[in-house]
């Protein structure tokens, strides 16, 4: 008996560092969290939920649980290791309403936004749902702040509220800020809008609603475009071309971006990856949203 725990106890190690040694796409699918190498193969379902992002070392998925609750619907975040499927649902943060995980660069901590009351707040939490503070409370007459992401120093964070970009101190106090339409010519954010931050910590990529004409009888909405901006010169450069729609980026590499788009005439979105000189476009997994990567 003692040999055969010794020996599952050696394959889940085993699981473990195979997954943490290997880069991993984590998405969403009609309401469920996957994984897939970061090729696009080897999908896998892991949990039911939205709003998937995958831990810095690929070894976990921090995603939002959805329940029906009456009329209404409860979302919690909660975290699953990918090697054995354990879920572990953050239950105790004071909110029936959480969005939006995402993942300190050494994965120690994650980041939210939660709705206390009537206003949304940015909160912070341990992975195993431990320790759980409001890092930026809102305000009524405030404007929520969106899309929140780590700096990679871990004591500072990035956010937008629609009109303007944040970098905050992990005390809520505003450490810079720079005016959406100002850095991004006839461009401006939604609620939806995403942030991301490159490995090198030098540029933000951001989801941008352009001021331009999409063409397309299968489109209600603004251009989706996708920009980076460098934090030190504070120039900006626009990555998709005005041909291709592209949403819900992420960073692969400092050289590399994964992102959302929808092809004229189909109707669901998949995932893209592309250089950030516009070459080598490559749709990677059809029928998918919300995709991260883990770290390189």
């Amino acid at each position: 008996m003692k040999k055969i725990i010794a020996l599952a106890l050696v394959l889940v190690i085993s699981t473990v560092v195979a997954f943490a040694g290997e880069r991993r796409i984590a998405f969403e699918r009609s309401d469920a969290v996957y994984v897939a190498n970061l090729d696009g193969t080897a999908e896998k379902k892991i949990a039911d939920g939205i709003f998937p992002a995958i831990s810095p070392d690929g070894t976990r998925v921090a995603f939002n649980t959805v329940e029906k609750s009456d009329t209404t619907y409860v979302r919690h975040i909660a975290v699953t290791d990918i090697a054995t499927g354990k879920t572990t649902v953050f239950k105790d943060v004071p909110s029936d309403n959480s969005y939006y995980p995402t993942w300190s660069p050494d994965g120690k901590r994650i980041l939210f936004t939660l709705r206390q009351n009537e206003v949304w707040d940015l909160g912070l939490i341990n992975p195993d749902g431990t320790d759980f503070r409001v890092l930026k409370k809102g305000a009524p007459n405030e404007v929520t702040r969106y899309s929140p992401v780590w700096a990679r120093d871990g004591q500072s964070v990035f956010c937008q509220d629609m009109t303007n970009i944040y970098r905050l101190g992990l005390d809520g106090a505003v450490l810079a800020q720079w005016k959406i339409g100002k850095i991004i010519p006839n461009g401006d954010m939604s609620g939806d809008a995403r942030i991301d931050l490159s490995p090198n910590g030098k540029r933000l990529l951001l989801g941008i609603d352009m001021s331009e004409e999409s063409n397309r009888k299968d489109w209600d909405g603004p251009f989706p475009a996708l920009w980076s901006f460098d934090l030190d010169s504070e120039h900006s450069l626009r990555l998709t071309p005005k041909k291709l729609f592209g949403w819900d980026g992420c960073w692969i590499d400092n050289d590399n971006i994964l992102f959302l788009s929808r092809a004229a005439g189909e109707k669901e979105d998949s995932i893209y990856r592309m250089s950030t000189n516009g070459k080598d476009l490559k749709r990677l997994i059809n029928g998918a949203r919300m995709p991260s990567v883990s770290a390189p």
